[in-house]
């Protein structure tokens, strides 16, 4: 390394996995006093850590880590050195006072100290476990699994049935953290290139393909350089080790970025299983497809080491950070044998104080859920009481179902009385208690219609009345989604008897007779009634047949008032494809007219035999007002033509 040492302007310097075999006091690190970083990780340097190289007043950044460094800690720092990386190496003796300064980043996994109650409450937390040849629980081992989801801020279920334990803890630059009894750890070691991630963790909104456990990939832990995780107290013999990877990023094809690569080799129990494995080339070149790998494993000594390394290949400084070092988002291992030890937390010394903390927890959570449950019963009560008096307001409170009545009425809403679902919700068939048999309309959750159209409904079915238009009976508003309830019409919709197979068969005069009573309906709304109302969704599954197969409009959820005073009235445009006027569906202009083209769409339906609205068309199918145009040119008489042959108008029309 004497090379270096007339490089004293240096700013940063990185030698890491350089194959270097030498000391570190061939270099008078003295003269250094630029430097803010120096990285000589991953390679053969022997010796004791000179103390000048801890003087360096502007260093802030050390890496030391995987060399056969021995000695002790010097006594003394530098306050802005707060990085010190030292893991793998021969290090040992006491702990000096600043390992306790604060937002000090020091990861001291796999040396030779020892660790005991006298120093071990000033170190993280499970340091002890992560020390050369004694692991924790060595000959007694308490876990045959191990499960993380790395990143992971809470337990998550796995498909399979491994509960993926929680790890969202903040590394950085040189750090290492021990979780569960302690049944498992990570440590990190590096720094980006680029502006630092805090916690060196990707996050991802996106559903991932090819899996089960979409939840696992929400997150993934990366390093720049060196990432470890580690299983201990795990009974010895042969795991099924797996690990679970996805790249997060999707960059343009088109753009430079998308010429990065993530590459780094993988190593269980120190022995190098993969060698520049590439993510996003395991995944057929695409981002957010779930790459698993696995692995037949050996324990010994009660402890597990899965080693994701960068040895420089793939990309580094550019694009930024987040694609380049390696990056893993579950991993598990499972015994290839029948385990005789299981997990489970020792309660001998805590039992007491866990079950005394357990019942005041307990009696504290049923009260605040008892307060809250009060809190929000009333809550909902009065929104509800506060719905219903504006209800009555609007139409003079019409009469009022319960909520248990309809259920009983309807069967609790059995399937066997469903008469048929829309946009807005479905409708049920129900008797009540005096015999009346009615239509119970049950609003969708998600309709777009909720409690305004709901209310627009019921304001204007009761401000009408008319032999051709629905007779509205009430409602209700005390479940979740509102209730209307309608004279039940016994041969259903218009759609039903005219297209459906085994609809009913209907002669011309009685299609003459239904096309007149939706005309008369139509004409109530627009010119008759005390208020003019334009219905804008005229279509035959909103038409109903009674008994007698007379037509009635039903479904005013799209109604609206009309003034007929103005020429139009521009609004968002609203109905079914197939029955809306061009100058509605194109410019939103409402007037009476797009209930009349609606009713010719209709009335061409009734005469025709075929529906107008089709929810998938071919690419050589016409609309019926189209054949009827063709029909019309080739002057095909209308006497060869009877209502039982429905087809018979597309073979004219089309020959």
């Amino acid at each position: 390394m004497a090379f270096v040492g007339n490089m004293k302007s240096l700013g940063e310097l990185v030698l890491r996995n350089g194959k270097i075999s030498d000391t570190l006091a061939s270099v008078d690190f003295s003269k250094f006093v630029n430097l803010t970083l120096l990285d000589l990780s991953f390679n053969n340097i022997t010796g004791q850590m000179p103390r000048s190289i801890f003087d360096l007043p502007m260093l802030s950044y050390l890496f030391l880590g995987n060399n056969s460094l021995s000695g002790s800690l010097p006594a003394t720092k530098s306050p802005l050195l707060a990085n010190l990386d030292f893991s793998y190496n021969h290090l040992s003796g006491s702990f000096p006072s600043w390992v306790t300064q604060k937002n000090l980043q020091l990861n001291l996994v796999a040396n030779d100290f020892v660790i005991d109650s006298s120093n071990n409450s000033v170190l993280p937390f499970g340091l002890n476990c992560l020390q050369r040849n004694t692991p924790c629980s060595l000959g007694s081992p308490h876990s045959s699994s191990l499960a993380v989801d790395c990143g992971g801020s809470r337990t998550i279920s796995g498909s399979d049935n491994a509960m993926y334990q929680a790890d969202n803890a903040n590394l950085g630059a040189a750090s290492y953290y021990v979780g569960g009894a302690p049944i498992w750890g990570v440590s990190s070691s590096g720094r980006f290139m680029d502006p630092p991630n805090g916690s060196y963790i990707i996050y991802s909104s996106r559903q991932f393909q090819n899996t089960l456990d979409s939840g696992l990939f929400q997150t993934a832990r990366m390093s720049p350089s060196s990432l470890r995780y580690y299983g201990l107290g795990l009974e010895n013999g042969n795991y099924t080790v797996t690990l679970q990877f996805a790249e997060f990023d999707s960059p343009d094809p088109q753009a430079w970025k998308s010429r990065a690569r993530r590459v780094f080799d993988i190593y269980l129990q120190g022995e190098r299983r993969e060698q520049n494995f590439d993510i996003r080339k395991a995944a057929g070149g695409k981002s957010f497809v779930v790459v698993k790998k696995q692995y037949v494993v050996p324990v010994v000594k009660n402890f597990l080491e899965i080693h994701l390394f960068w040895a420089g290949k793939g990309t580094c400084c550019i694009p930024t950070q987040g694609y380049y070092g390696p990056a893993i988002s579950a991993l598990s291992a499972t015994p290839n044998f029948i385990p005789t030890v299981h997990y489970s937390v020792d309660s001998k010394s805590s039992n007491k104080t866990g079950v005394i903390v357990g019942v005041v927890i307990g009696v504290a959570v049923c009260l605040l859920a008892a307060l809250a449950g009060v809190f929000v019963w009333r809550q909902k009560r009065k929104k509800m009481l506060l719905e219903l008096e504006e209800l009555y307001t609007i139409v003079g409170k019409p009469n009022v179902f319960s909520y248990s009545e309809l259920r009983s009425a309807t069967e609790n809403f059995d399937s066997s009385n469903l008469l048929g679902a829309g946009g807005y919700g479905s409708v049920y068939k129900g008797k009540l208690s005096d015999g009346r048999v009615v239509a119970v309309k049950q609003l969708s959750e998600s309709s777009n219609q909720g409690k305004v159209q709901f209310a627009t409904e019921i304001e204007t079915i009761s401000r009408v009345q008319h032999r051709n238009l629905v007779k509205l009976y009430g409602c209700c508003l005390e479940s979740k989604t509102p209730l209307l309830v309608y004279e039940c019409l016994e041969n259903g919709s218009l759609d039903h008897a005219l297209f459906a197979k085994g609809g009913l068969n209907l002669d011309w005069p009685r299609r003459f007779e239904i096309c007149l009573g939706i005309a008369r309906g139509i004409a109530y709304l627009h010119e008759e009634s005390s208020v003019r109302i334009v219905h804008r969704d005229i279509k035959a599954s909103n038409v109903l047949l009674d008994a007698d197969l007379n037509p009635k409009i039903s479904d005013f959820g799209l109604a609206k008032l009309y003034d007929d005073k103005k020429t139009h009235v521009s609004t968002k445009v609203a109905g079914t494809f197939g029955y809306l006027a061009p100058e509605y569906a194109m410019r939103g202009h409402m007037t009476e007219k797009i209930d009349v083209f609606a009713f010719g769409v209709v009335a061409l339906e009734i005469v025709a035999g075929e529906s107008n609205h089709h929810t998938t068309l071919e690419e050589e199918t016409t609309y019926i007002f189209e054949k009827c145009g063709i029909f019309t040119r080739t002057a095909t008489p209308w006497t060869s033509w009877t209502p039982s042959s429905r087809s018979s108008i597309v073979r004219r029309c089309s020959g």
